[in-house]
């Protein structure tokens, strides 16, 4: 994984964060958000996987649009335990 590769992750992360945060009208910090955005690409893409075989069987962190998906999912589940 590069340093690129890495960045963008990060950058991508930070914005399905911000917007599961928005659709969920949570309040978190910068880097709750940037994690909870990467958190959300990863069940995102357990969840697309589940759904839509990876074509190298190898997993895969989700677009944007499973990364929001997955980070509401996780901020749905922790709002419910916390």
């Amino acid at each position: 994984m590069g340093f690129f590769h890495l960045l963008w992750a990060l950058v991508v992360g930070f914005f399905s964060g911000l917007i599961a945060r928005y659709l969920m009208h949570t309040s978190l910090g910068f880097w709750s958000t940037v994690l909870l955005g990467v958190l959300g690409s990863i069940v995102g893409g357990f969840i697309g996987g589940l759904i839509w075989k990876p074509r190298d069987d190898k997993f895969h962190p989700a677009g944007i649009f499973m990364s929001i998906l997955g980070a509401v999912l996780l901020l749905f589940i922790w709002n419910r335990i916390g």
